[in-house]
């Protein structure tokens, strides 16, 4: 029997943006814009509403790669008016069709807070600041700025134009992506100037709205120089953004293409001991963090085959995606932010919502990650809590006034964990909210709900979780 003890004693408060996800126009990459909007109707599926609402994100970021070349002012006002762009990273055109005003009712409509990101000079990269046959698409503090007095400011008169007269008090921007990556072998900003942009931004920024909560990007470059200790202190920013993918080392060959489901005992060993890394980069961030809060606002299995993964939707990667998801808990004293998949599209599988297209063909449906955020993020308390176990068990707690809630996985797979609960004082019961599976269950169109969670009520203290299973325990208290 196994042992898993919680100490009541409040630690400090859990952010509730630790289960975002982000929405970005990826083109010919992946339709996940496209495929979620209604040209016909010229409003988002319902499916999809209706999907993400079970998905429960409670921060939405719009925005990736693709704000390196955005400006925002071609999506807004009449659909009629609005220009097209070159959708530089993810090719093809990007109708501008889906602006401003549409991600914010997105955001409404789901619950979510909004996080935009700014077109920050393109990060310095020449190539996407004046692309071949396009125009200027380098964004300015000038630009951003304008956007959040645009959102915030309650009597902006080109919103109230636009047919909103209420602003939509945008609070979180993100200044910039992926700044100074190497990108097709040309590199952007050094250290100094992302440092000296990002300030400047950020000082234009709060002139129109001094309340908003700036990112900035604190992650180290492929040079190994150590961004976060220099961006700690930038003024004006609030956070300090980092991405993080998974990767198998050269030797993880049984996990590429189709060899995972040939030996699936050691896929399974490579993904129980894949979230490691992302412990070990929150660790070396923090370190060098001393006046900034951190957000990781990208992250997830990054496996050749640009995110054409089928190993990520197995149940194993789910179990997988759990103890990250208790990684990025256990850090939560100073990460505010993050999320562990792409969100939505009908094509990679590191999202966590796959969209059928055309949508008459299926029902939207959540990969592994998505069933795990959902799972987590449903049954979440407000206060961090210590806790312990023996055995296989990865688990975290936190805590209401009222309620305790446990995450656990059982990273065994093949044997059953029996579970002795001590919170320090006797109970008659638990919910146990779980998911159960094989672990070499891969969900398709044609099995969308093979991980829905199952709800059962457990008298006394002691629960048995099958092999790979993935659950969140309630306790009223």
């Amino acid at each position: 029997m196994t042992t898993l003890t919680v100490k009541t004693q409040k630690k400090h408060e859990i952010s509730p943006y630790l289960y975002m996800q982000f929405i970005e126009p990826l083109g010919c990459a992946d339709s996940s814009v496209d495929a979620a909007w209604n040209f016909i109707e010229n409003d988002w599926h319902t499916k999809v509403i209706d999907k993400v609402r079970e998905l429960s994100p409670t921060m939405i970021r719009f925005g990736g790669a693709f704000a390196s070349y955005y400006h925002w002012k071609e999506g807004i006002g009449p659909i009629s008016e609005r220009v097209p762009m070159i959708n530089h990273c993810w090719s093809g055109i990007y109708h501008n069709r889906v602006g401003t005003h549409e991600v914010v009712d997105f955001c409404r409509k789901v619950n979510a807070e909004l996080l935009m990101v700014a077109n920050m000079e393109s990060e310095g990269l020449t190539f996407w600041q004046r692309p071949k046959n396009d125009g200027v698409r380098m964004g300015t503090a000038e630009e951003a700025a304008e956007w959040v007095d645009y959102c915030n400011n309650p009597e902006n008169p080109l919103r109230i134009k636009n047919g909103a007269k209420d602003p939509f008090n945008v609070k979180y921007w993100q200044v910039g992506n992926e700044t100074s990556y190497d990108v097709y072998g040309k590199k952007g900003f050094d250290l100094d100037g992302t440092y000296e942009c990002t300030v400047r931004f950020a000082e234009a920024m709060k002139k129109k709205d001094s309340s908003i909560k700036i990112i900035g990007w604190g992650d180290e470059t492929n040079e190994g120089v150590n961004w976060c200790r220099k961006m700690d202190t930038a003024d004006g920013v609030d956070l300090l953004a980092f991405h993080y993918h998974m990767r198998p080392a050269p030797e993880d060959t049984h996990v590429l293409g189709t060899n995972y489901r040939k030996d699936f005992e050691k896929t399974w060993d490579y993904l129980m001991n894949a979230p490691k890394s992302l412990d070990e980069k929150i660790k070396s961030l923090r370190a060098d963090c001393k006046n900034k809060r951190l957000a990781m606002t990208e992250g997830h299995f990054v496996i050749p085959g640009r995110n054409r993964n089928e190993v990520l939707s197995t149940w194993a990667a789910g179990v997988a995606y759990a103890k990250c998801h208790n990684i990025l808990m256990r850090h939560s004293d100073i990460l505010d932010i993050a999320t562990l998949a792409d969100f939505m599209g009908n094509v990679w599988q590191v999202n966590a919502l796959i969209i059928p297209t055309p949508m008459d063909e299926g029902d939207p449906y959540l990969q592994p990650v998505g069933s795990v955020m959902s799972l987590f993020g449903h049954h979440q308390g407000k206060y961090m809590l210590d806790c312990s176990s023996n055995g296989a068990l990865d688990v975290t707690a936190s805590m209401t006034e009222s309620k305790i809630f446990i995450h656990l996985a059982n990273t065994d797979m093949t044997h059953s964990q029996e579970v002795k609960i001590d919170i320090g004082a006797p109970f008659d019961k638990m919910d146990v909210f779980s998911i159960h599976e094989n672990p070499e269950t891969e969900i398709t169109p044609m099995n969308i709900h093979v991980f829905d969670p199952t709800h059962t009520t457990v008298q006394g203290d002691t629960v048995t979780l099958p092999p790979a299973t993935v659950a969140a325990i309630e306790i009223k208290i």
